[in-house]
């Protein structure tokens, strides 16, 4: 028997410190509910939990912004739903104004609520935000860098770069021959007295009217008319406000003597010519994009989508350099890794862009060319809603697809992170009783050199 080593003691008080570590270990992933609190509970576990927690953190803020991206196309397709109803307001007061039995002061009305309707679309157009950030202005849209043209647009099929074509011709209205000038000495005499009909508007020139009021006559009847009349006192020419080969400018006299008093034929039509244009092949066009013209507006297409369009500044002949870049299109993330997005692109809903600005149902064909834009314009719009509705779809499906993928893998970290809380308290169990004997056993290894000392009495 030995006292100055207990050999029992130590191993029993080895085995009792054991037991506490592991019942200390027990009560913390009891208490925690985490079967990992350190790393060196599992490093390898540790490591990939951490991975997958970042995983899931990401998935349900990615889950959070496709849902704020549903909100942003939804509140641009609430404002173009107010606009396509406008439009269809418009359309309606054009067949009105096409109506034969509508006169030129009802007309004048019809315009007024026109005018009113095209303001609210621009105003709609400038002012639909979510988050301060602009919906309709084009913004968001692939933005095209260019001098010398305007309106330009792009479909989302075209990738960024330097485009370039030359034009070669300007657009030209249609004029007329030059006559004589309208002055204050110019009067209309008996046997010239009839009718001057431009595109349609006539105007009666009476016995007795002098410069001025010939004038103001020939530059109401114009307007009508869609076209202009040179200035007062200069010699005497008209011209189409519009430009292209759908421009024509008729201008009719009643009788000779009246036509030979302006200097012009008796009847005499012309139409504009439209631009003409080379594309630059050595651009990033293709050798398979072709081009229409309308006037001063270009449409250049090409395989797969691709249109880029623009309005020509009048008059101008040379060339076009165009930087298209993804700069402003909308990118949702929608991933919780890197390029992981969604991109989103919401042309400009404004009436110029649409190419209704113009609208003029008091013109003599100003209703029927009021008709076919309006056309025009609906389908730009219900394209346009189309596509936020393709997105918003898209969106929807990837919503359900990160939460689905949310769910999973919180269930795989679980497994591996989470603790057994069943498994756990058995082991606590477990723990506290061999404690609890570890303790006793302890108490009676002390008293072991007591009976040693009992051999010397």
């Amino acid at each position: 028997m030995k006292i100055n080593n207990n050999i029992p003691a130590l191993i029993t008080n080895k085995q009792l410190l054991k037991n506490e570590n592991s019942l200390a270990k027990t009560m913390e992933r009891l208490s925690s509910g985490f079967k990992i609190n350190h790393a060196a509970d599992d490093p390898s576990g540790m490591a990939i939990s951490g991975k997958m927690r970042a995983q899931i953190d990401g998935l349900d803020r990615s889950s959070r912004n496709a849902n704020d991206g549903i909100s942003v196309l939804q509140t641009a397709d609430g404002a173009l739903n107010e606009v396509t109803s406008m439009i269809q307001r418009m359309n309606e007061l054009a067949v009105q104004a096409a109506n034969g039995i509508t006169g030129q002061e009802d007309k004048e009305a019809i315009q007024n609520e026109i005018d009113s309707l095209k303001e609210e679309i621009d105003r709609i157009a400038t002012s639909t935000e979510f988050n301060t950030k602009k919906l309709l202005d084009g913004s968001i849209n692939t933005r095209i860098y260019a001098e010398r043209i305007s309106r330009q647009q792009a479909s989302k099929e075209v990738s960024a770069g330097q485009y370039g074509l030359k034009i070669d011709t300007a657009a030209e209205k249609a004029k007329s021959a030059t006559g004589a000038a309208i002055n204050d000495t110019f009067e209309i005499t008996a046997a010239e007295a009839g009718t001057v009909s431009i595109n349609g508007a006539t105007v009666e020139l009476k016995e007795g009217m002098r410069g001025q009021e010939v004038y103001q006559a020939l530059r109401e009847a114009a307007e009508r008319g869609e076209a202009t009349v040179s200035d007062y006192g200069q010699a005497l020419t008209m011209e189409s406000t519009a430009y292209g080969a759908d421009a024509e400018l008729k201008i009719e006299f009643s009788n000779d003597d009246l036509a030979n008093k302006f200097g012009m034929p008796t009847s005499a039509t012309t139409a504009g010519t439209n631009a003409k244009i080379t594309i630059d092949r050595t651009s990033d066009f293709s050798n398979q994009a072709t081009y229409s013209v309308e006037g001063n507006r270009v449409t250049i297409t090409d395989a797969g989508g691709f249109e880029i369009s623009f309005l020509a500044e009048a008059g101008y002949t040379g060339d076009i350099k165009m930087n298209v870049t993804d700069v402003g299109p909308m990118d949702l993330q929608i991933g919780a890794n890197e390029g992981q997005y969604m991109t989103v692109r919401i042309p400009a809903m404004d009436t110029e862009h649409m190419y209704i600005d113009d609208i003029d149902v008091t013109t003599v064909n100003g209703a029927m060319k009021a008709l076919d834009k309006i056309g025009d314009a609906l389908n730009y719009i219900n394209k346009a809603r189309a596509e936020l509705g393709a997105y918003q779809n898209r969106l929807e499906s990837s919503v359900s697809s990160l939460d689905e993928t949310s769910e999973n893998m919180t269930a795989a970290l679980s497994r591996i992170s989470d603790a057994d809380m069943a498994k756990e308290m058995t082991e606590y169990t477990k723990f506290n009783v061999l404690s609890q004997s570890s303790t006793s056993a302890l108490s009676q290894a002390n008293e072991l050199p007591q009976l040693a000392l009992q051999l010397l009495q």
